[in-house]
């Protein structure tokens, strides 16, 4: 496109120096040195800002245009829309109002999340009250300048995705807690992974800043790294300083919290249909089955009936945050209730139905497509993508990345997001160095994503996780191939799948030296079996430090095919001899598994 003499050249709001690159058609090297030219210091695989990118685009003669980012683009499928925004769907424009915004807090483990929700709290919450607050739920209610504001009393982006994977989402808007003294860790990337693929707001609070330690600017130069340009860098992203030991910045926070909701437009229509999430639930000695619900859309009463998920009943009893007995609740209100005939899961949605007739017809319902759902899983495997594509139920694949190293990440992740083919577009969620976890497995649970793994393992914790909710999981050794099948894969053309599975896991004891053999590892088997004609991988902490085959299985003075769980074994593997003690042996088979 062409304006005024000059070519127009169309960009997000934020971007790497190698998209840049292509998108002017010159090397990413001439894009650099434009960039040092203008006092920039970035790699090729570094996020610039709108701003940044516009100087370079006019350097070399042409004009940069803003375009909306993929997620917020009208015509994505149902995933890029807000999830509150898909509660109202169907209500009458006429009859939303705002409701109070939901805030939930991500971030590193130790940067402080439970300790800025406790200065919230103390700041706020107990404000004019005698003896403070009765009772502790998960979630509570602040004011600001006449503003209510929930937050969510659950901090991290376990529980924030858990409850993605069950279909709600519990939040609207993120707060990354970082530290000032510690800087972007790789949970935080993790965090921001999951607030990304879960289309919600960021808001960033740079928290310890009273300590001597604390770096601001370098904190920013890394969080500008991974897409999230401070405000005050003439970026999009609200960096609010703010110290929650010594109370300090509270006030700003909630006031940017504030401003991005009033960005968004946050609404709900209090007379419509009542719908809403579980935060928590427990079985309690005293008082029976509690339930923290979050309403979301309509108003919730005493007396009326609650579905969710397989759990149903009459609401008995309500209470607010403070533990005081109320009758209603309006939308963005977190409630305990009374009255529910099992113990939900957190994140389930709950409804309001007629009767307790109509609740347990549907009880049974759901009780019958869970059990069909145990048998077929949820989410989709690389093979099942281009038929869902073909059917018109998917417009991209979205991916879930973990790798050996930082080296392999980059040129994996630049080679698959190339790979787009046609109208299937492949959308990369979150990549990292580091064995895959449970975390990948929610996240790509939460986003009918697939996890590839690239010179890594999957624990056995995680393959559990994997199978329950019905995720894939495909590790590879060598690059091309692992290119190679996502490219088949979008244009309908995978070949069958070569699947580990993992038989059992033993532990080294002890090691003996055999002459003219090697060494032998005297073992403990902690689970399932091993067996003589299988591979086995040797793990010393999270790095695999051999795989192949086994050459010999013995218990006591005799040689065996397999052995079991609780007993003692010596194993040689071929070519391998270099135990250590405490090395886990992780034995495992190969299967074809076809293309369906």
């Amino acid at each position: 496109m062409s304006e005024n003499g000059h070519t127009i050249i169309e960009i997000p709001e934020s971007l790497t120096v190698r998209e840049l690159a292509a998108r002017i058609e010159t090397s990413p090297i001439d894009v650099i040195k434009q960039l040092m030219a203008n006092g920039v210091m970035a790699n090729i695989n570094q996020q610039i800002d709108f701003d940044t990118a516009a100087i370079v685009i006019e350097e070399f003669g042409f004009e940069a245009k803003s375009i909306l980012p993929p997620e917020v683009e009208q015509g994505d499928e149902g995933a890029a829309v807000p999830y509150w925004r898909r509660l109202i769907g169907d209500e009458d424009p006429k009859a939303l109002q705002s409701r109070p915004p939901v805030v939930t807090m991500l971030g590193h483990v130790d940067h402080g999340k439970t300790t800025l929700l406790d200065a919230i709290r103390e700041t706020n919450v107990a404000e004019g009250e005698v003896g403070g607050i009765t009772q502790r739920i998960a979630a509570y209610q602040v004011v600001h300048n006449g503003r209510l504001i929930t937050f969510q009393d659950t901090p991290g982006h376990e529980a924030f995705t858990a409850m993605r994977a069950r279909g709600a989402q519990g939040a609207d808007i993120a707060v990354l807690v970082v530290a000032a003294d510690d800087g972007v860790m790789p949970q935080t990337r993790e965090a921001l992974a999951h607030a990304r693929a879960a289309r919600v707001p960021v808001l960033v609070a740079l928290n310890k800043i009273d300590r001597s330690s604390a770096n601001p600017d370098k904190v920013k130069q890394e969080l500008s790294s991974v897409g999230l340009v401070p405000d005050d860098w003439e970026g999009d992203t609200i960096v609010v300083p703010v110290s929650a030991k010594m109370r300090e910045g509270i006030e700003d926070l909630l006031e940017a919290i504030i401003l991005i909701a009033d960005s968004i437009e946050i609404m709900a229509n209090p007379s419509g249909k009542v719908i809403g999430t579980v935060i928590e639930a427990e079985l309690n000695k005293l008082k029976g089955i509690m339930a923290v619900l979050l309403v979301q859309n309509g108003t919730l009463k005493v007396g009326d009936v609650v579905i969710v998920g397989t759990a149903y009943g009459r609401i008995r009893a309500m209470f607010d945050y403070q533990g005081n007995q109320i009758e209603q609740a309006t939308p963005s209100t977190p409630v305990s209730i009374l009255g529910l005939s099992d113990v939900p899961m957190a994140g389930e949605l709950f409804s309001v139905v007629e009767s307790e007739r109509s609740a347990r017809a549907i009880a049974e319902q759901r009780k019958l497509r869970a059990q069909d759902a145990q048998v077929q899983p949820r989410t989709m495997s690389l093979d099942q993508i281009f038929q869902a594509f073909q059917a018109g139920e998917t417009k991209e694949l979205r991916l879930v990345i973990k790798a050996d190293a930082q080296g392999s990440v980059e040129p994996i992740t630049s080679s698959l997001e190339e790979l787009s083919a046609g109208d299937i577009k492949v959308n990369v969620l979150h990549a990292a160095t580091g064995n895959i976890n449970e975390n990948d497995i929610m996240l790509a649970a939460a986003s009918d994503a697939i996890v590839i793994g690239f010179n890594v393992v999957a624990d056995q914790a995680s393959r559990k996780v994997a199978e329950n909710e019905g995720v894939n999981i495909r590790i590879y050794d060598i690059i091309y191939r692992l290119t190679e099948d996502i490219e088949k894969a979008l244009k309908g053309m995978l070949e069958p799948e070569i699947r580990q599975v993992v038989l059992g896991r033993a532990e080294v004891r002890e090691i003996y030296r055999i002459p003219r053999i090697g060494h032998i590892a005297g073992c403990m088997v902690l689970a399932g079996e091993l067996r003589r004609n299988a591979n086995i991988r040797v793990l010393r902490g999270e790095e695999v430090v051999f795989d192949g085959q086994v050459a010999s299985l013995k218990h006591e003075k005799d040689d065996i095919r397999e052995i079991r769980e609780g007993f003692e074994c010596g194993v040689g593997l071929k070519n391998f001899d270099k135990f250590e003690t405490g090395d886990i042996l992780e034995c495992y088979t190969e299967e074809t598994v076809a293309v369906e």
